[in-house]
C-alpha cells in the first residue's frame, strides 16, 4: 500500500524538476523520515539527490542557514554535498501540495558516491576497520567544530538549539519524550527521574566556543558515507547549536551494542583529539549526553507515531533509552559526589 503522504511529496518532487531543467528524470526513494530523499536520475544518466522537506519542521530561513553552513564547511575543507542552484540561481524552490495547500521546500544536491556506514547492517566489520573509520569520524567532527566555533554567522542565520531547553526543557525540540504513550508506567517514572537529573547536571555545563557551537547533530551511521578510504557526512537537516559532546554521543549511541564498542569509542576520541582539544572534564559527561540522545529519539517517535519508521523503531529505541536512563542515574551518583 502506497503511503498517501509519500505520494503527495513524490508528486511535489516531480513538479519541482522543471526548476533545474530536469523534466523527465526518474526518482527512486532513498529514505522517508524527516524528509523524503530521492535519487534523481536525469535523462542523460546523471545522478543527484533531491530532498523535499517535511512541512512545518524548518522554515525558509532555517533551511537557507543549513545550506549556508554546508557551503562554509566546504570552503573550510570539509567535504559536504554540493548544493545545485535552480535555473533562477536559488538554493531551493517552493512547491505547493494541491491536496493540502501546504508549501514545501525542495533542494537538490550533487550525488555522493559510496554507501552509508549504516547500510551494511549484518555485515561483519573487523576491529581494525572500525578503528580506522571511527578515528576518521572523530577527525571530521573536530574539524567541523573548529570551523563552527570560529565562524562569523551570516546575517539572519537561524537554526534551532540542542541546549538545555531543546533537550530537556518543557518543550524539547523533538517533543515531550517522557509523555510517550508507548512507555509503561514504570518506564515513564524512570524517564521523568532521568530527565530531572539530566537537567540538574546540564545547568552547570558551560556553553562557550571550547565546547558549544554549531554541530551536525546526527552523526548516525546512516549519515556517514564511505567510498573507499573517503568518509564524509551527509544530511545536515538536524544541524543546530549544541554541545560538542552531544555530537560524539550521537556517533556512539547505536554502536554501544556492537562487539567492538570500546575500540570504536577510543578511536573516535583519539581522532577528535588529533584535530581539536577535548578535555577529560568534557569526556566525563559522555553518559549524560548518551542519555540525552536517547531522550531525543523518544520525542521523535512521539511526534511521528503514525509513520511506519516510528512503528518499526519504537521498541528498540525505548529499550535503549531505558537502559541509558539507568546508566545516567548510576553515573550521576558518582559524578556529583
Amino acid at each position: 500500500m502506497i503511503d498517501p503522504r509519500l505520494a503527495q511529496l513524490t508528486a511535489a518532487a516531480e513538479t519541482s524538476m522543471s526548476q533545474w531543467d530536469l523534466e523527465g528524470s526518474t526518482l527512486d526513494l532513498i529514505k522517508f523520515r524527516e524528509n523524503a530523499v530521492y535519487k534523481l536520475t536525469s535523462p542523460d544518466g546523471e545522478h543527484f539527490a533531491l530532498r523535499i522537506h517535511r512541512p512545518g519542521y524548518h522554515d525558509f530561513a532555517a533551511l537557507l542557514s543549513e545550506l549556508q553552513w554546508m557551503s562554509a564547511l566546504s570552503d573550510f575543507g570539509i567535504e559536504t554535498p554540493t548544493v545545485i542552484e535552480t535555473k533562477a540561481g536559488e538554493l531551493m524552490t517552493k512547491v505547493v501540495i494541491p491536496e493540502t495547500g501546504e508549501d514545501v521546500y525542495v533542494d537538490l544536491f550533487g550525488w555522493v558516491n559510496g554507501t552509508s556506514l549504516g547500510a551494511d547492517e549484518g555485515v561483519v566489520v573487523t576491529a581494525e576497520e572500525n578503528r580506522s573509520m571511527y578515528y576518521t569520524i572523530g577527525e571530521i567532527a573536530a574539524q567541523l567544530h573548529n570551523q563552527s566555533s570560529s565562524w562569523t554567522l551570516p546575517e539572519g542565520f537561524k537554526r534551532h538549539a540542542w541546549d538545555l531547553e531543546g533537550l530537556v526543557g518543557e518543550q524539547p525540540f523533538w517533543g515531550r519524550f517522557w509523555e510517550l504513550e508507548l512507555l509503561t508506567p514504570e518506564q515513564q517514572v524512570l524517564l521523568v527521574e532521568a530527565r530531572a537529573k539530566a537537567a540538574e547536571i546540564l545547568q552547570s555545563v558551560p556553553k562557550n566556543s571550547d565546547n558549544y557551537s554549531l554541530i551536525h547533530a546526527d552523526f548516525d551511521p546512516h549519515n556517514i558515507m564511505i567510498e573507499g578510504d573517503k568518509i564524509r557526512p551527509i544530511d545536515f537537516d538536524d544541524a543546530g547549536f549544541g554541545w560538542h559532546m552531544f555530537e560524539i554521543a550521537t556517533a556512539l549511541y547505536f554502536m554501544q551494542t556492537e562487539p567492538h564498542y570500546d575500540l570504536i569509542k577510543e578511536a573516535i576520541i583519539e581522532g577528535y583529539r588529533s584535530k581539536r582539544d577535548l578535555s577529560d572534564d568534557q569526556l566525563e559527561l559522555l553518559d549524560l549526553f548518551l542519555a540525552l540522545r536517547g531522550f531525543t529519539y523518544l520525542g521523535w517517535i512521539r511526534s511521528r507515531q503514525e509513520t511506519e519508521t516510528a512503528k518499526e523503531l519504537s521498541g528498540d529505541l525505548i529499550e535503549r533509552a531505558v537502559r541509558q536512563s539507568h546508566r545516567l542515574l548510576k553515573w550521576a551518583k558518582h559524578y556529583q559526589n
